[in-house]
This record gives structure tokens, C-alpha cells and sequence, in this order.
């Protein structure tokens, strides 16, 4: 594994939902994308994920505060 694989694949990031049923939607890595996890998020929950060899992105549909190295957003 390549430095710059295990520096994606061991970013956590942090949602917070600012409202009830936030959803977070994981996305597959690989030749076709496709939608594999959902969880969904009422006001106040927080969920850290951690992006992996199977996770490449993640969706998020309502308003919450993300955090990661990058710095802080909010959604929705």
C-alpha cells in the first residue's frame, strides 16, 4: 500500500446533524460507483466514519455540520 492510499483510507470525518433524518449515503470505490450504506441521522447525533478500500465518497442529504483535515462545512 502506497503512502498516499493510507492517507485517504485512514481520514475519518465527522457529521453532525443540525436537524432530524439528515441521511449519510456511503458510496462504493471501484470501476462502477454505486450507494452500499445509509444511515440516517436525527438533530444532535453525531456519526465518525473513516473512508476505507470500499468507501470512496459520502453523501450527505440535509442540513449537518461535517468536519474533516480540511476544515469544517455545512450541508443542506
Amino acid at each position: 500500500m502506497d503512502v498516499n492510499r493510507e492517507e485517504v483510507l485512514g481520514e475519518y470525518f465527522v457529521i453532525k446533524a443540525e436537524e432530524d433524518g439528515v441521511n449519510v449515503i456511503g458510496l462504493t470505490r471501484g470501476a462502477e460507483t454505486r450507494f452500499f450504506h445509509t444511515e440516517k441521522l436525527d438533530r444532535g447525533e453525531v456519526m465518525i466514519a473513516q473512508f476505507t478500500e470500499h468507501t470512496s465518497a459520502i453523501k450527505v442529504h440535509g442540513r449537518a455540520t461535517i468536519q474533516t483535515k480540511h476544515g469544517t462545512m455545512i450541508s443542506g
